[in-house]
């Protein structure tokens, strides 16, 4: 990357993806600057920077995996270190947010992407930049600047480039939550449009637990109201009403994808029972091909195993979580290097320039 003054800028990273930082490090034309991560006997995280940092501006290159805890408390202390060292500012670079899918308040939880939010802010952290969140009112959480990067960019490139007779395709999305990202990658590539409804399992709403005990029933009779009043006020007869029940239908595809390419689009692939599931009732329905694109490859537990297995042809997802133990495991996988946007992105913010190229022509629904 040209243009970029140096002298006053720090790359270091943890041990979550150590390759994406030395690849951003290198495009940059820098030197990854030297900090050791390891863990005590105990588990405890030491964190030692051996490069001064004082009057610099640090970037932290630290993204989310399966160890999320541990990604977790490697960032904030790294942050912290600097924040005591004097360091002029720190930028974490989080190209995956761990937590961010916990952004609603569920049953008797709590909203962990803000207690996450927070726990940054005051670890010393000044911006973050990270990419495709699973909500964009997560920047909402932070009380720092947040640059939310896109990769729609690079995978409808890809789908331009690498997928055969794409101009046969139809985007998909598994469920109505995606609708908008499948219909905005549609509207770009001028493609038909398919969306998968219904459910096949039962809601975590579902579940039983302690707040399904009614109220206590009164006999006591409520008073009248005066005669004009009362013609407008409807009153229930027992107790509180019940909300009706949720009707499952089964999974259902909206839209015709016989004979065509299905491609499947969402922000992270993780648990793949879902996707699995959407790409034999497409094989059903006649698709030919089925392709999943995903920003985020987290790939937990057997899905390697699971998605070689499948009826799905290729799985595609950036480098914003490192997988190669997966594509080891499962010939499908392929990665797009996304380390260009977030060098780009450090260089603008470095530079004190405008950001608003990186977004040209995206649109909120990415």
């Amino acid at each position: 990357m040209d243009n970029t003054s140096t002298s006053d800028i720090v790359i270091i990273n943890g041990n979550s993806h150590p390759d994406l930082a030395n690849m951003v490090a290198e495009r940059m034309g820098l030197k990854n600057g030297g900090c050791s991560v390891f863990h005590k006997s105990n588990r405890e995280t030491i964190v030692e920077i051996s490069d001064s940092v004082r009057g610099k501006d640090i970037y932290i290159i630290q993204t989310g995996t399966k160890d999320a805890n541990n990604n977790i408390m490697e960032l904030l202390i790294m942050a912290y270190a600097c924040k005591t060292s004097s360091a002029r500012s720190i930028v974490g670079v989080i190209p995956y947010l761990p937590y961010s899918k916990q952004c609603k308040m569920r049953k008797r939880g709590c909203i962990v992407s803000k207690l996450l939010a927070k726990m940054m802010c005051t670890s010393g952290l000044t911006h973050i930049i990270t990419m495709d969140l699973h909500q964009k009112e997560i920047q909402g959480f932070f009380d720092i600047p947040v640059d939310n990067l896109r990769a729609s960019p690079f995978l409808l490139q890809y789908i331009q480039e690498s997928i055969p007779d794409y101009r046969n395709s139809v985007i998909v999305a598994r469920n109505p939550g995606v609708a908008k990202k499948a219909n905005s990658y549609a509207e770009r590539l001028r493609l038909g449009l398919a969306v998968i409804h219904g459910e096949q399992k039962e809601a975590e709403s579902d579940e039983v637990d302690g707040r399904y005990s009614p109220p206590p029933t009164r006999n006591s009779t409520p008073q009248h109201a005066p005669s004009s009043s009362r013609q407008r006020t409807t009153s229930v007869s027992v107790g509180v009403p019940e909300h009706p029940v949720k009707v499952k239908p089964p999974l259902t595809i909206v839209g015709d994808v016989n004979g065509r390419i299905a491609i499947m689009v969402d922000d992270l692939i993780d648990d793949v029972e879902s996707f699995v599931a959407a790409a034999e009732m497409l094989k059903d329905n006649g698709a030919c091909k089925i392709y999943v694109l995903a920003t985020h490859g987290l790939l937990s537990s057997d899905a390697p195993r699971l998605l070689e297995e499948s009826v799905i042809d290729e799985v595609v997802v950036t480098n914003t979580i490192p997988h190669e133990i997966q594509k080891l495991q499962c010939n499908k996988i392929k990665t797009i290097d996304i380390s260009i946007l977030i060098a780009e992105a450090i260089r603008r913010i470095h530079n004190k320039e405008s950001m608003s190229y990186l977004f040209r022509n995206v649109t909120l629904e990415d």
